[in-house]
């Protein structure tokens, strides 16, 4: 098998696997959990269901039409990327699938974004949520809500009464819930900066210099 074919299978592969892990979880947690439901599968680990229009982490940026048209064009973008490094000799097959972790986290909150909203009821708790006709669910084409789910509890404890401002409040690490997509980013994107950011500060220009070397 060609270099490049090699990568682009293994890119393939990596965006079908995180995308039907996190969907595949994300149904499970829709319609079993009701909203805001936490579950300890261990001491620092639960399965907590949120919802979120934002980013990953639960982070907001914008308005929730421009959050989806922006994971649309990042994904479009990073498929477009993928394919230019498969055929570049030099880029190695751990940075194509680091890549490949970026766009199918992208890829799999634009489901929820798109779909979500027109397939899925979300009604108030203890109800849990029943898929539905297309077009029948909560909301409209591009403003679905994002479902959240892991959630680690590392550690916590409660600031010393003498320090300023913190003095007496609780602290938890770590609290943002966040689901498989936002792991894969997250994951993909510090493997990059550790391991291979040489390849994407590389320009063209210098990659034809290294394939022919």
């Amino acid at each position: 098998m060609k270099p490049a074919v090699s990568k682009a299978v293994l890119a393939s592969a990596v965006i079908l696997l995180v995308v039907a892990l996190d969907q595949w979880l994300k149904f499970y947690i829709k319609t079993t959990f009701y909203l805001g439901e936490d579950v300890e599968i261990l001491p620092f680990f639960h399965l907590r269901f949120v919802q979120n229009p934002g980013m990953a982490f639960g982070m907001e940026l914008g308005s929730k039409l421009f959050l989806t048209l922006f994971r649309i064009v990042v994904t479009c973008v990073g498929f477009w990327y993928i394919v230019r490094k498969c055929k570049a000799p030099e880029v190695p097959r751990g940075y194509v699938a680091c890549v490949a972790l970026v766009v199918a986290g992208a890829l799999g909150n634009i489901v929820d974004c798109m779909l979500y909203g027109e397939i899925f009821t979300n009604p108030y708790p203890p109800q849990v949520a029943t898929l539905v006709p297309f077009g029948e669910g909560y909301g409209t084409l591009f403003y679905g809500l994002v479902v959240d789910m892991l959630y680690f509890p590392l550690f916590s404890f409660t600031w010393p009464d003498w320090l300023p401002w913190l003095g007496g409040k609780d602290f938890s690490f770590f609290d943002p819930v966040f689901n498989i997509a936002d792991a894969a980013i997250t994951v993909g994107m510090i493997a990059i900066l550790l391991f291979y950011s040489k390849y994407l500060l590389a320009s063209d220009k210098e990659e034809a210099i290294e394939a022919e070397k």
